[in-house]
């Protein structure tokens, strides 16, 4: 596919990352020279140096035959004005970067009047997952799939837990749930597990399964099941705002510290459930007259890492259960881990797999599969997504023991008329069915990916 993508920022960058690397034809277009320069000489692509509302500058970077346009500049109005420009000028689908809260509520007024087929908010979406994993405080990080009937929920296997030194097969006899452990990572192996597979300490395991299933699990591992009472949250940008209104929803009680005094202003009058305090919250003297060690968690969401990063390790020794930090660097990762800061939340990344997701549904025709949603996990070492299946789709109602897949892939959940499957040797797709699919080591664009030669 042609994709354009305006605007070479954090967002930009990742999103040009991850499409050239899937192959796409990417044509870069921005004001900032050096920018350009570098993004060209680091991915190989084109680049047009220019502003995305110019007309002349869509052209050159041949709007008019485009498949896809991307509009994720710093400024919502430049995003709508380039994607309605485009539109008009040739380009099939557009997606716009709309951050401002003042605009959320109207984004389906927006998306029907100019034309847009997504539109994407990185805060938005960072502060629904923090959310998520506050939620659920024992997961490093929780996925819902088929409108949230469905959880995918990742832990470290503790040195004297339950599982340690035990096959999932003997696992799976002892706990008599409706789970599946879909994915592991073993010394920085991904591996798709079969029941042969013996759990180490310290492995990082992800289970898919129904809330309800994934919850009583939890309580047979006796970790806490319980969601956060408190939170500290630490930076007052977008994505606290968002989460402060996610959080209270879930009667989760939020101070909040900002260094602005006139954006502390500004957040008390539209958060007035949250405790407001100016303040620096990389002042460890601060953190203990706030006796950081109190709270059930604490978000470090603060626009430069290496202050989330150092922050979160302080609340992380201080004894916090759960601590969260937005992290856009992908250096830092190895610095994260030894750290021991397993939640790790990276808004241009979130917003960059969306983008993925859509390309790969447009990619590929609606009759075979559709891709409802698409996760990658284990730094995008693997990847789990959810189809749609249609009538198209290869091998429907014929049970999985009687299938040969390929390898490294696993058909995790099943979605059949509001009910959620998950899948024994017996189970089987139908058109129809939401269907969640794990897979590592490949990329998957249809649902008969999961098929040897395509299931035919």
């Amino acid at each position: 596919m042609k994709i354009i993508i305006v605007g070479c920022g954090k967002v930009g960058e990742a999103t040009a990352k991850h499409l050239s690397g899937e192959g796409h034809d990417i044509v870069l277009v921005d004001k900032n020279s050096e920018k350009i320069r570098y993004m060209g000489d680091k991915l190989d692509i084109m680049c047009v140096k220019g502003s995305g509302l110019r007309t002349s500058v869509l052209l050159d970077a041949g709007v008019a035959e485009c498949d896809l346009l991307i509009a994720a500049t710093s400024s919502d109005e430049v995003n709508m004005l380039c994607c309605l420009t485009g539109k008009r000028l040739g380009a099939k689908h557009t997606i716009a970067r709309i951050r401002d809260p003042e605009y959320s509520e109207e984004l389906t007024t927006l998306k029907k009047e100019m034309g847009l087929d997504m539109v994407i908010n990185p805060e938005q979406e960072a502060a629904a997952e923090i959310a998520r994993v506050l939620r659920f405080p024992t997961a490093i990080n929780v996925e819902t799939f088929v409108d949230g009937k469905v959880e995918m929920v990742s832990f470290r296997v503790r040195n004297d837990g339950f599982m340690n030194g035990q096959s999932l097969s003997q696992i799976m006899s002892k706990i008599k749930m409706s789970l599946i452990f879909c994915a592991v990572v073993h010394n920085g192996e991904v591996i798709i597990p079969d029941g042969n597979y013996v759990a180490c300490a310290d492995d990082l395991f992800y289970v898919i399964g129904e809330p309800a299933e994934i919850y009583n699990f939890f309580k047979f591992l006796k970790r806490d099941t319980s969601s956060s009472k408190t939170a500290l949250v630490i930076g007052g940008g977008r994505i606290a705002y968002y989460l402060c209104r996610f959080l209270a929803d879930v009667n989760i009680q939020v101070k909040l510290i900002e260094i602005d005094r006139d954006r502390c202003y500004e957040m008390n009058e539209i958060l007035p459930n949250c405790v407001i305090i100016n303040g620096d919250g990389s002042d460890y003297e601060l953190l203990d007259e706030e006796d950081i060690s109190s709270f059930s968690s604490v978000v470090t969401i603060t626009g430069r890492d290496e202050e989330n990063l150092l922050t979160a390790l302080y609340a992380t020794r201080a004894g916090v259960p759960k601590v969260v930090a937005k992290i856009n660097r992908a250096s830092y990762d190895e610095i994260i881990e030894s750290f021991g800061i397993d939640s790790v939340i990276s808004p241009k990344n979130l917003t960059a797999v969306q983008i993925v997701g859509f390309v790969r549904a447009l990619n590929n025709s609606i009759d075979y599969a559709n891709i409802e949603a698409l996760y990658h996990i284990v730094d995008g070492k693997a990847e789990a997504l959810e189809f749609l299946a249609t009538d198209r789709t290869h091998n429907l109602g014929i049970p999985f023991k009687d299938i040969k897949f390929k390898k490294n892939f696993i058909v995790a959940a099943i979605e059949r008329n509001g009910k959620v499957i998950i899948p024994s040797g017996n189970d089987f797709i139908l058109s129809g069915d939401s269907v969640v699919m794990i897979c590592s080591n490949t990329r998957a664009m249809t649902l008969n990916d999961v098929f040897e030669n395509g299931g035919r």
